[in-house]
């Protein structure tokens, strides 16, 4: 076999596995989400919902028999469950009695502005996409308007709420359709609904990478202007619709993080306390701030109004790992988080059904595991939304 049958080979063999991978990925979507392959958030016991309101439960109970607020589902054993729609309708409830602003509904107000906050890291395997997708969630959960957006052509987030590019996906619906050099489209044209409410959707896919190879042409002809505006430009037509956007960005610096590092007003940077991942890291803190100074002199606004490093898959009982955290606690001090995400079993096998920890019941798991696991979680997106609070002004 020369050398162009072996490669016609190769490729028929790599797209033949793509396309039967795709068909079996999709039929896996219709078997646990039927009838329509649609996801579904679940309903929150009377303990979570008080948890999420930051109520308690007999406040909760007494709002129900006064007939104040949603009508709770009410099991058999007299349980009270709460959709997430319900908890959104509580929130503006009991934000008309608060005894502050914000208690409830702690979203923008007055002249506060966006917070778009980037996430990233050009090492894969450092939780970018873990990280991106229980941010966004957590944020709508607890009463702001989210947007999150895929800029990752592998489109590991938006597999995860339930869209499948292959099939969902056949002609756009991503980012790069706002942000094209041609004809591009309105951003509320690929924004999504998801099914939780608060929290909708720009999916990523393949298509992405076409934003990577036209910009070097636009370049090259004269016609790409300021490229690294694009993504800020097409958030501003929605500035006013959402309190936050979570950018899931590529693990890679090209064009396209280029530009949500231009948008972006909060910056996370995920790290896995491995020495490989740590001096991946270097290289990348130091072609990130190369390409912000480029930036920055062709007249972009480059500053931040904060900049993290959050410490994932972190095994409290890994003396190498500890050895790593002390070395950039010392070095980075207040700038890493400090709460780790920490490494569980219970967030991957959640993964398996393409759901995050705030999706799957506590009943499917150990108790202790996925108490362990959900207390982490909440203890890192806490610290995030206090960030973005205290941008704001407030605490």
């Amino acid at each position: 076999m020369d050398t162009t049958d072996a490669r016609a080979h190769l490729n028929a063999v790599i797209r033949g596995h793509s396309e039967t991978l795709a068909v079996q990925l999709h039929a896996l979507r219709e078997g646990l989400f039927p009838p329509d392959a649609a996801k579904a958030m679940r309903k929150f016991t009377s303990g979570e919902a008080a948890q999420l309101l930051g109520v308690n439960d007999s406040y909760l109970r007494k709002l129900h028999l006064d007939g104040k607020g949603p009508t709770p589902e009410v099991t058999g054993g007299n349980r009270r469950l709460y959709s997430v729609q319900d908890l959104r309708d509580l929130r503006e409830l009991l934000e008309k009695t608060a005894r502050k602003p914000g208690d409830y509904l702690p979203g923008r107000r007055g002249a506060d502005h966006l917070q778009v906050i980037g996430v990233m890291n050009f090492k894969g395997g450092s939780g970018k996409t873990t990280t991106s997708a229980h941010l966004a969630q957590y944020l709508a959960l607890n009463g702001y308007r989210v947007l999150a957006i895929d800029l990752d052509p592998q489109a590991s987030m938006t597999a995860l709420h339930g869209v499948q590019p292959e099939y969902d996906l056949p002609d756009g619906g991503t980012l790069y359709d706002a942000i094209r050099y041609a004809d591009p489209l309105p951003i509320r044209d690929v924004i999504r609904k998801t099914y939780i409410p608060g929290l909708d959707l720009i999916p990523g896919n393949l298509e992405l990478m076409e934003f990577e190879h036209e910009t070097p042409r636009a370049l090259a002809q004269g016609n790409a202007g300021l490229f690294f505006f694009r993504v800020k430009e097409a958030l501003a037509q929605v500035d006013a619709d959402y309190d936050v956007v979570v950018i899931d960005c590529p693990p890679q610096l090209g064009f396209l993080t280029m530009s949500a590092l231009s948008a972006a007003t909060g910056v996370l940077v995920t790290i896995h306390p491995e020495m490989l991942d740590v001096m991946s890291m270097s290289q990348f803190l130091r072609m990130t701030a190369d390409l912000m100074d480029v930036i920055a002199e062709s007249g972009a606004d480059m500053s931040h109004d904060w900049m993290r490093y959050l410490l994932t898959r972190y095994e409290p009982t890994d003396a190498p790992q500890n050895r790593i955290v002390a070395f950039l606690r010392t070095m980075y001090g207040d700038n890493v988080l400090n709460s780790p995400m920490l490494k569980s079993t219970a967030i991957s096998d959640a993964g398996l059904t393409k759901q995050t920890l705030y999706e799957v019941n506590r009943s499917a798991f150990t108790r202790s595991t996925y108490d362990r696991a959900i207390e982490s979680l909440n203890a890192v997106n806490g610290e995030i939304a206090d960030l973005i609070q205290k941008t704001w002004g407030r605490r």
